[in-house]
């Protein structure tokens, strides 16, 4: 029920701000065009927002066209992030499209490409970009852009959005996670460090807050694997932990086929409860407004 109101107010709150306008939803795009798109977790994030609520992602009366199409992008293949975002403080805003958008670029490689080499070449234009960024000479890119100017507004950390990059290149080897914890490192690197620079977009440098964030990671790490793995299985893949399967006896072929025998869901039970373990590690009486921002 709290992520429906979340979303309702999100999307409420979109429509009344952008009510009536149309924005370029495309780099380089005309006002009043349209772009087509599907979502990265396909029927499981919601269907389209409507193009109006780009508007309210930013406060200003002008939205650079690198910003639109840092919004769009998310709004196209994170449509949850895309609401959450609109949810935040003005001052963190374009700050966290920018770095959902660069996390979108990333998260993509994989299935946009069908030899691994291609996609080395684009996790290493992404680690030259982040290098090149931080030398305060960004490539002519519309989300290296906004990502630096995001790191000069809020002096982000350099270490998080590499390790984003490291853990995505690895995960270019397409093979299943050999255990629960194969998969957590997964989440920590990536999810994790996503809400250590959503932290430092809102000035928080808190111990407390850190631990917050990566507990809540891992916990939307494991979540995203389960929720993408019909999708997946579809294409013939799995990406379930090992050992969990092996523990009940279910062989890869059993997603595939939609079996839904009762050691299937048993296995779907388990990793499903490691991530709420990470839910019930968060402090929520300490931190309460910083793990509401985490939890969106």
């Amino acid at each position: 029920r709290g992520w429906g109101l979340r979303k309702m107010a999100a999307a409420g709150a979109a429509a009344r701000v952008g009510r009536g306008l149309r924005s370029a939803l495309c780099y380089g795009q005309p006002r009043g065009s349209r772009v087509g798109g599907r979502l990265l977790c396909p029927g499981s994030c919601g269907g389209g927002a409507p193009a109006v609520a780009v508007a309210a992602a930013s406060s200003r009366p002008a939205t650079g066209e690198e910003e639109r199409y840092c919004i769009e992008l998310v709004r196209k293949r994170d449509y949850e992030g895309f609401l959450c975002s609109l949810l935040l403080p003005a001052e963190s805003r374009s700050s966290v499209f920018a770095l959902r958008a660069f996390n979108v670029e990333l998260a993509q490689i994989k299935d946009s490409v069908t030899q691994k080499t291609i996609g080395l070449m684009r996790i290493e234009f992404w680690r030259k970009a982040v290098e090149d960024i931080y030398h305060d000479n960004p490539p002519q890119q519309p989300v290296a852009r906004e990502l630096w100017k995001a790191i000069k507004r809020q002096n982000l950390t350099k270490k998080w959005l590499m390790k984003i990059i490291d853990e995505r290149e690895k995960n270019l080897d397409d093979r299943g996670y050999r255990n629960i914890s194969e998969l957590e490192a997964y989440a920590e690197n990536t999810q994790s460090s996503l809400l250590y620079l959503t932290l430092e977009t809102l000035g928080v440098k808190d111990i407390h807050a850190d631990h917050a964030a990566s507990h809540i990671g891992k916990a939307q790490g494991i979540v995203t694997c389960l929720r993408s793995t019909p999708y997946h299985a579809s294409r013939g893949k799995v990406f379930l932990p090992l050992d969990i399967c092996m523990l009940h006896n279910v062989s890869q072929e059993d997603f595939i086929r939609h079996k839904q025998e009762q050691k299937v869901k048993d296995v779907i039970y388990d990793v499903a409860s490691q991530a709420h373990i990470h839910v019930e590690h968060v402090s929520f009486s300490s931190l309460a407004e910083v793990c509401i921002i985490l939890m969106l």
